[in-house]
């Protein structure tokens, strides 16, 4: 029996329990229908140094490119804590928020597959990644051609006739051009983590370069933030073991041993850099770092991480995403004596960003603690709060989470 039959019978049966009057089953909902999706809706604008405003504007019509995405939830990253602090970028007025996600309510005629050839349909769950420009350089297959830096990114763009230009909002508008990913297979919390996991996923790929680190390297990680952390993770994950953090915050340390690192030294407990250099030493059983990643946006610490390196090792720097200040080195005894070779690694490429989505997989199914990363939820209109939170350092990663 087809659905047709099926449904001649059921509208018979109504039929003689209601007098007669036919009974005609619901259409089978095409996109979203317009009565779901609401006229108007909010946005987060950021109005003025440390504070964001709820702002309500029309929903713009949809170019044949174009999609809306219903937002469930954004990360805070620290260039939002930037922007929410000194407005480095003078983007204000502004509506923040680069890595969320959410799910396709409405698709512009012209949208059939997202950047990597994945099928796009209504209600997958996607992120993005930047807006792209005419880049030759800026290609989905070609690994560290370039990263995509030079790009736009939701969450950073100036306000327009839009408004819904970052995930801190009810909807966000995804532009024809823009770089988009179907991640319907990940949760919500896996998914709201992509975008920093990328910038890691892309430092130890450049960190590769060198053909210094190798499963057997003694690396060291300065820097448990976030960003530090998931550094532990996605060097677990490739089979290094030997791995010790650096930090000044003890339960960041401690947490730092959930994520993989087999040792932690607090740069409290140790006064000089001798000192501290010793401390990390001791912490490879005598023995400098083959390999040193240092995630922290401090000039200091830049300095002292050539002090635990050993000669022949390999630095990868990817603290400094804005202008931190100078930091103080002697290029003899850091650099040239030692023959480290150095990288920088700044966010990351399109294909970093893609086996992002495998590596929050294997993390999960070697045990690491992923989603413990993000430590404070608020909803939409508790977002200057959840600033604050992040400013004072109370958690790792905060959250908005729209009801």
């Amino acid at each position: 029996m087809d659905e047709k039959q099926l449904q001649e019978i059921v509208q018979k049966v109504l039929a003689s329990m209601t007098g007669g009057a036919a009974y005609t089953a619901p259409a089978k909902a095409e996109s979203t229908s317009s009565t779901t999706i609401p006229k108007r809706a909010r946005v987060a604008m950021l109005v003025e140094k440390e504070r964001y405003e709820l702002k309500e504007f029309d929903i713009p019509e949809l170019g044949d490119n174009d999609m809306l995405v219903k937002v469930e939830g954004c990360g805070i990253c620290g260039t939002d804590a930037h922007e929410f602090k000194r407005d480095p970028f003078n983007l204000i007025p502004v509506v923040l928020g680069h890595e969320g996600t959410g799910e396709i309510v409405k698709m512009g005629k012209n949208v059939k597959k997202d950047s990597a050839g994945k099928d796009l349909h209504i209600g997958d769950k996607v992120v993005t990644s930047v807006v792209l420009k005419d880049s030759a350089d800026i290609t989905m297959f070609d690994l560290n051609k370039q990263n995509v830096g030079e790009s736009d990114v939701y969450g950073l763009l100036p306000d327009d006739d839009i408004h819904f230009n970052g995930w801190f909002a009810d909807y966000i508008v995804i532009r024809g051009g823009s770089s988009v990913f179907n991640v319907s297979d990940l949760d919500l919390e896996s998914r709201i983590l992509i975008e920093p996991c990328a910038v890691l996923i892309h430092a130890v790929e450049r960190a590769k370069t060198t053909g210094i680190l190798r499963f057997n390297s003694r690396v060291v990680v300065q820097g448990c933030g976030p960003i530090g952390l998931i550094c532990i993770a996605v060097l677990r994950t490739m089979g290094v073991q030997n791995i010790t953090a650096v930090d000044g915050e003890q339960k960041r340390l401690d947490f730092a041993k959930e994520m993989g690192a087999d040792k932690t030294v607090n740069f409290k407990d140790y006064k000089g850099i001798e000192n501290l250099t010793k401390a990390v030493e001791d912490s490879f059983d005598g023995h400098l770092a083959d390999f040193a990643f240092q995630c922290t946006g401090s000039p200091v610490a830049h300095a002292n991480i050539y002090k635990f390196i050993r000669r022949g090792g390999g630095l990868c720097e990817l603290g400094f995403f804005v202008n931190g200040g100078d930091a103080t080195i002697n290029p003899h005894f850091d650099i040239c004596s030692k023959e480290i070779t150095t990288v920088g690694s700044w966010v990351y490429t399109l294909r970093d960003y893609a086996t992002t989505f495998d590596f929050l997989k294997r993390a999960q199914a070697i045990g690491l603690p992923m989603k413990k990363l993000i430590t404070h939820k608020y909803p939409l209109e508790e977002i200057n709060e959840g600033h604050i939170t992040n400013i004072k350092m109370e958690g790792l990663k905060i959250a908005i989470i729209n009801k």
